[in-house]
């Protein structure tokens, strides 16, 4: 299943080229936006929520059918959880808007509580909704989605607590994910007990229809057994790490997701580990990419960075959980040899010298950067979307301010000494000279994003228009529209930079965010 062409139409998401071009994939589409918070509707489906492609997707866990339910660009933004009460009422977390929503049967939606930072994990027990604020210091809470009531706080100052459940004892259980614990909480009264701990990084606590505790562990992907008296864990199942959840169908039938790719399966719990995969893993995003000389490739996909190598094998080299290398990247660009150069959430510049896994930060905390590129003499170009400034760093962290006052840059890409940054917040390409003098060489794009440039030729991604463009630097700037209709442009919570690379192999890829795939472009 394509994700995008299941909103638009096959015919809305299939390239038109202009002759001379033609265009391949070098990974398949993805069947989701990433795969978060799992649970069985009353309608006993699977319904699926994808934070990062606000989306919600139902599962025919028999024939593994997948049907839409809250489209990318709906009005539920950042769906980290669902539950649904005896009434069919789909009640999601927004993780990144801090509210809670309800959807009806009927397909209206409303907003039940907003104001909820981190709002995360969500559960309907005995028809009362509860839900937690996954962060340090956030609380447990029970919402009234049916009158005016403020959110009742249960408990607060939790360490990061997750998907919850109510167990057969009356009580609330969660796991607290960094603390590799698993507490319970009366939700009456707020008292707290600490069930067990030594888990490695659980993400959900569940109940199976027979009232035994389950909890699966991102971190080395087992799913344990906890008995609720003694604490004691038994491993149930385990499979690939990166787990965000799971759930249990009225048979006891046992079904993870994993954020780091959206694959969903139903898992055997006699010991073999088969899985039945219903969604294939894939990618989150993809949202950047850069390649080297040798075509290896690293793809920003989320939450998580993901290697690339020419024969289109995919391994994870990042995430949440794994600090071996860069995590929370928000754009790539090839660097030195045996080198890529990143920016993070936090606004960091690091090299990563991906041969011996080793990050180097040149520049840190610089606010709210987006896309990148390497100079001469070892220069880093970077773009500042918060104050619409662009700068360079020296190797040894030194920065020098080469523009301000940009309106929401995003890319840039450094040539003969002459800056070029695609503009958002005007739909402009700019040129910066190197007196820092700033001119405008294109205003016809609606969102461009990433850049590449093959001899003298600069290329423009603009995923508002859903476009690939080709300027001629040597020409005047002749600019033409080599692709359309791409299967990019898709609503993400977060905004990442970029998307487009040269290929060493001749051509160039783009991180296709709308289907999920990796395309290749090549002139023939």
């Amino acid at each position: 299943m394509n994700r995008f062409s299941a909103i638009h139409g096959e015919d809305a998401v299939t390239p038109v080229l202009v002759s001379g071009w033609e265009c391949t994939r070098v990974t398949p589409p993805s069947a989701l936006f990433g795969a978060n918070g799992i649970q069985f509707g009353t309608d006993r489906r699977l319904y699926v929520a994808q934070a990062m492609g606000s989306q919600v997707t139902a599962i025919d866990t028999v024939t593994s059918e997948l049907e839409v339910i809250a489209a990318n660009g709906a009005p539920i933004t950042g769906p980290d959880d669902v539950a649904f009460d005896s009434h069919g009422n789909m009640f999601s977390t927004e993780v990144m808007s801090e509210r809670v929503s309800m959807r009806k049967p009927t397909g209206e939606f409303s907003i039940v509580a907003d104001g909820l930072p981190s709002a995360n994990g969500v559960t309907v027990f005995n028809d009362r909704l509860f839900i937690d604020e996954h962060r340090p210091g956030g609380g447990l809470f029970e919402l009234y989605p049916h009158d005016d009531r403020p959110p009742r706080q249960i408990a607060a100052n939790l360490a990061g607590p997750n998907a919850l459940a109510g167990g057969p004892d009356g009580k609330l259980y969660f796991p607290l994910v960094p603390k590799g614990e698993i507490w319970r909480v009366d939700p009456e009264s707020g008292a707290l007990e600490k069930v067990t701990d030594g888990l490695f990084h659980p993400t959900a606590a569940k109940f199976t229809p027979s009232g035994e505790l389950l909890s699966p562990q991102a971190g080395n992907g087992e799913v344990v057994k906890i008995d609720t008296l003694t604490g004691e864990q038994a491993v149930l199942a385990r499979v690939r790490p990166g787990i965000d959840n799971l759930a249990i169908d009225q048979y006891g039938k046992l079904f993870l997701s994993h954020f780091v790719d959206g694959g969903v399966a139903e898992v055997s719990m006699d010991g073999s580990n088969a899985e039945r995969v219903l969604v294939a893993p894939g990618w989150v995003g993809p949202w950047g990419i850069a390649a080297d000389a040798s075509g290896t490739c690293f793809v920003v996909d989320g939450l998580s960075l993901a290697r690339l190598e020419p024969t289109g094998e995919r391994s994870a080299v990042g995430s949440p959980l794994d600090k071996s290398a860069p995590r929370f990247v928000r754009a790539v660009a090839a660097g030195e040899p045996g080198e890529f150069l990143m920016t993070t959430a936090r606004g960091d510049v690091i090299a990563y010298a991906f041969a011996n896994g080793e990050s180097r930060v040149l520049i840190e905390k610089q606010g709210q950067l987006k896309g990148l590129c390497a100079g001469n003499g070892g220069l880093v170009y970077v773009v500042r979307d918060d104050d619409g400034s662009v700068f360079a760093v020296d190797r040894s962290g030194g920065k020098r301010i080469i523009a301000t006052g940009l309106h929401s840059p995003k890319d840039i890409l450094v040539n003969n000494g002459v800056c070029f940054v695609t503009e958002a917040g005007t739909g402009r390409l700019l040129r910066i000279a190197q007196d820092g003098a700033v001119s405008v060489i294109l205003d016809i794009f609606r969102d461009p994003r990433g850049m590449a440039l093959v001899d003298n030729i600069l290329y423009v991604l603009d995923r508002g228009a859903r476009s690939l463009w080709s300027i001629d630097l040597a020409n005047g700037y002749a600019a033409l529209q080599i692709a359309g209709r791409l299967p990019i442009g898709a609503v993400c919570p977060l905004d990442f930079a970029g998307g487009l690379c040269t290929n060493p192999a001749g051509g160039l890829l783009v991180a296709a965010d709308g289907e999920g795939s990796i395309l290749s472009f090549r002139k023939l």
